[in-house]
């Protein structure tokens, strides 16, 4: 299996290529549209093409790559069932499974920052076991720190802090070795404590985060909602261009 990570220094925003060199099957998760041409340019080296693009939700910091991708590959675009997105995309639901070669992404909803909001499990049977190899998180598990839950809704975020607990819950339940991607790292304004180290492991964030060491409700609404960092600049246009699907839509 293939895999490139894209570091976007401006909006501490990160986002992978991956997939099967077998089969010339790649994806990229989480595009940001000021690296479309460097996605382009990395699969073309490695002699395969982009045949899907995957969102683990409607991004609120940045705008999207993903219109770009899909209209120059003809990429198929995955985004999580009731996303709210205007654009033609397979809406996959919690335990849906993509195929990509050898390659098998498998969705696990994790609604929490946003209504909205999948993880994606990675497994290759080139290892000769369909137990996945790493996850791509998305804003739900950070390293040293978890996403913000007050983005994407208005009002008392409260609930979402429930259910991006849950959400958490569930991602614990990996395997310590799996090997945990996030989108975001230090510097982003979707979590508080991020790590400058781009790259964690369900085991380590397990020992180590300080966020998933509190298991009362009430306690873990509270920490993630005091002293919120200030919204994205720009939130409500970036939302709106990434809903659109648009090619060149921007903030």
């Amino acid at each position: 299996m293939l895999l490139r990570p894209f570091l976007n220094e401006p909006t501490s925003c990160a986002s992978y290529l991956f997939g099967c060199s077998t089969r010339a099957k790649l994806a990229v998760v989480d595009p940001h549209a000021d690296l479309v041409d460097d996605y382009l340019a990395t699969a073309a080296a490695l002699g395969a093409p982009i045949v899907a693009v995957f969102e683990t939700h409607v991004q609120a910091d940045h705008v999207s790559g993903l219109p770009e991708l899909v209209a120059r590959t003809d990429a198929t675009a995955y985004l999580p069932t009731d996303a709210g997105v205007e654009f033609e995309h397979v809406a996959l639901a919690d335990g849906d499974v993509v195929e990509l070669g050898n390659t098998v992404v498998t969705a696990i909803a994790t609604p929490g920052h946003a209504p909205a909001h999948h993880a994606y499990t990675v497994a290759d049977r080139r290892r000769g076991t369909e137990e996945p190899w790493l996850v791509f998180s998305g804003d739900s598990l950070l390293i040293g720190d978890v996403g913000r839950p007050d983005l994407h809704v208005p009002g008392d975020a409260r609930e979402q802090a429930r259910l991006l607990q849950a959400s958490l819950k569930r991602l614990l339940e990996l395997p310590d070795h799996v090997v945990l991607y996030p989108s975001h790292y230090a510097g982003s304004v979707c979590g508080r404590g991020l790590s400058g180290n781009p790259v964690s492991s369900i085991g380590f964030e397990r020992a180590h985060n300080p966020l998933l060491a509190l298991t009362e409700t009430g306690g873990f609404a509270d920490a993630l909602l005091a002293e919120t960092p200030p919204r994205p600049a720009g939130q409500e246009r970036i939302v709106a261009a990434n809903r659109s699907g648009r090619v060149g839509a921007t903030a």
